[in-house]
């Protein structure tokens, strides 16, 4: 689903950025999510903190063992802006 219309950014990518660890203000920096009309934010913001409230743990103890869990790996660069180790090649 499209989430915000301006940007023509969706749901899907706007988890996808969250369970890799950013925070709404990051994700508003690298999608452009909420930064021209607004009327999107509030459902943005919510889909933030679904996918922050329900985030990987590093590790799961219990009394009978320790299980390891694998976390996301952080997104270096979306389609929408270059990041600086890019910058730095060319």
């Amino acid at each position: 689903m499209i989430v915000c219309v301006c940007h023509r950014v969706s749901d899907r990518e706007i988890a996808r950025h969250a369970h890799a660890g950013m925070s709404f203000d990051e994700i508003q920096f690298e999608l452009g999510v909420a930064t021209q009309c607004g009327r999107c934010e509030t459902c943005a913001r919510d889909l933030v903190a679904k996918c922050c409230s329900s985030g990987a743990a590093a590790a799961i103890h219990n009394e009978a063992s320790v299980q390891t869990v694998q976390l996301a790996t952080p997104i270096l660069e979306s389609k929408a802006w270059h990041s600086s180790q890019q910058l730095q090649a060319a």
